[in-house]
């Protein structure tokens, strides 16, 4: 090599490192890069195809292409094979070398799409940052068939400069990615932790979450599914196309397969394409332009406590960007399961504040309104006694009776309100405190119960107060001392009977009277835990008050 020559590549290298250093937008400086190649060497064309691990190729750079390569919006250059790209795929592509009769130009030729400027072979160069393969450098010129291994030698360091210039630029972008996402991230925590305090329950959350990640990320698709009694449930989704989040009832079996598969993980995966498909025909939210090429998402296990949760979240379908989402979408899982665990202890302070006022209430009604009548009672008794011992009985005697009468049986009614609003017993079992309440008004309360699992506190309960007021129609009503209680507690509901061998109401057409305001807060107490009630009374069997409440599954 002469001593100019060596110069030559030397300064060739030196123009190239400072062209690939003065920008970080990929499609740019390799025109740039391919524009100074070309210039030193003296080539006139040169293009470049990025080749992902998939296969799939595009040509993201390209100068002075001759007419024939350009044809219809440069068609050969996106269009069909060749051997080089082949031998790429194949990992056959190590070095640079010449390619003889491009099949590119030869197709060109074949069907006339114009010029080829006699182009006929090209040198192949692949692109690489250490064992990473990310391309091909492809250049030419009229008339040259073969380029020399001092040629070669050149375009192989410079292809090695492009390759580490391009490997910069994916971290350049793929941390400026992350930078953005966890930035977007914080906002989200923000908005989210603003507008717990509205949600009143774990459906509301749900909501919540949907509609924050749509307005902080720029994901095309977002679903919240949750698991409840082992079913898989779409309680809500927003595609970039909809205007309204949308929600949904039970899944079909087929998705549940996949979604089990990622409970099952304990950590985010990627679903494929067929399953994002799959996925948006059951929400059917998706973008049409996303299910035509839907990319990837990623499906994140949530653990809100109690249930188990799967977040669906349509990425960004460029590999560069790919890893930072799913770390954002791991962190998301993170906060969105301590924000989950924060409604349950608001729940529990809302619950913990409702019971202290009931009990400051019971306090309240026992030293006033309470003593109040016992007084009342009391000097009742001592009026009547005082108006009986005289010789002649005293037409107010018998006033004074039914006076003492009607204030012990509203003593007795008020010391009943006050228990209910302050259930003293229930810690030691449901059907104990309804005992002890029954033994309480008088009756003799016989309890059996079958099954063996916890009730939620909110569900044991409403069932304590179902039972206080059977109870108290039991002893107003029935014409009875005693009656029966069983609680059957099921893997997905739980049965309660209250049920008595009293008079019955036979006469009555319905069975939920709407004069009847005891059993109509019965009714409306049940439906609000998502049960029913039923009541069936003859005046032969009696009276049995049947309620069923769906239990939350015991997972997780």
């Amino acid at each position: 090599m002469s001593q100019d020559s060596g110069m030559q590549e030397l300064y060739t290298l030196k123009t190239i490192a400072e062209t690939l250093n003065t920008s970080n937008d990929l499609s740019p400086m390799l025109d740039t890069v391919v524009g100074k190649l070309l210039e030193l060497t003296g080539l006139t064309a040169g293009w470049v195809f990025l080749i992902r691990e998939s296969g799939e190729y595009s040509c993201i750079s390209d100068y002075n292409l001759p007419p024939a390569l350009v044809h219809q919006d440069k068609e050969p250059m996106r269009c069909g094979t060749c051997w080089c790209v082949n031998r790429f795929r194949d990992g056959k592509l190590n070095n640079a070398v010449n390619i003889i009769n491009c099949k590119r130009l030869e197709d060109a030729t074949e069907h006339q799409w114009g010029d080829t400027q006699g182009i006929t072979h090209h040198a192949t160069v692949p692109l690489r940052s250490g064992d990473k393969m990310m391309g091909l450098l492809n250049v030419a010129a009229p008339g040259k068939e073969h380029f020399s291994d001092g040629e070669l030698a050149l375009l192989q360091a410079v292809a090695y400069q492009i390759g580490s210039a391009m490997e910069r630029m994916r971290l350049y972008r793929a941390e400026q990615r992350r930078a953005d996402q966890y930035a977007r991230l914080g906002e989200f925590s923000r908005s989210l932790g603003l507008e717990l305090n509205e949600c009143s329950n774990a459906d509301d959350m749900a909501r919540t979450v949907v509609k924050l990640l749509e307005q902080h990320y720029e994901w095309p698709f977002v679903a919240l599914l949750v698991q409840k009694n082992g079913i898989f449930t779409v309680q809500a989704a927003h595609a970039s196309d909809s205007e309204e989040l949308q929600t949904f009832n039970e899944i079909p079996a087929e998705t549940d397969r996949w979604l089990r598969r990622v409970i099952q993980s304990h950590r985010a995966g990627i679903l494929s394409a067929e399953e994002i498909v799959e996925l948006s025909q059951v929400c059917g939210t998706m973008p049409r332009d996303s299910i035509r090429s839907p990319g990837l998402a990623a499906a994140i296990p949530l653990s809100p406590p109690g249930e188990t949760a799967v977040l669906i979240a349509q990425l960004d379908s460029e590999s560069d960007s790919l890893q930072a989402d799913r770390e954002v979408v791991d962190a998301l899982a993170e906060h969105i399961t301590a924000s989950w665990e924060s409604l349950r202890l608001v729940d529990k302070r809302r619950e913990l504040t409702r019971l202290e006022e009931r009990n400051r209430l019971a306090r309240d009604l026992h030293d006033s309104v309470n003593q109040i009548l016992f007084s009342l009672s009391l000097t009742a008794k001592g009026a009547e006694s005082m108006l009986s011992g005289t010789a002649d009985l005293h037409p107010a005697a018998e006033a004074m009776r039914d006076i003492r009468s009607l204030s012990q049986e509203a003593l007795k009614e008020m010391r009943a309100l006050i228990m209910q609003l302050r259930p003293a017993g229930l810690e030691s079992g449901l059907l104990s405190a309804l005992q002890e309440y029954g033994s309480s008004q008088g009756l003799q309360v016989v309890v059996n119960r079958t099954g063996m699992r916890s009730l939620p506190r909110s569900i044991e309960e409403g069932l304590w107060r179902i039972g206080q007021e059977a109870l108290n129609n039991v002893r107003k009503h029935a014409d009875v001392t005693a009656a029966d209680i069983t609680l059957q507690l099921r893997q997905t509901e739980a049965v309660f009977i209250v049920k008595d061998r009293g008079k019955g109401g036979a006469k009555r057409k319905q069975p939920l009277p709407a004069r009847s305001l005891g059993l109509s807060i019965m009714r409306e107490r049940a439906q609000s835990l998502g049960g029913k009630l039923e009541l069936i009374s003859s005046s032969r069997k009696g009276t049995s008050v049947t309620v069923v409440i769906p239990l939350p599954s015991e997972q997780g």
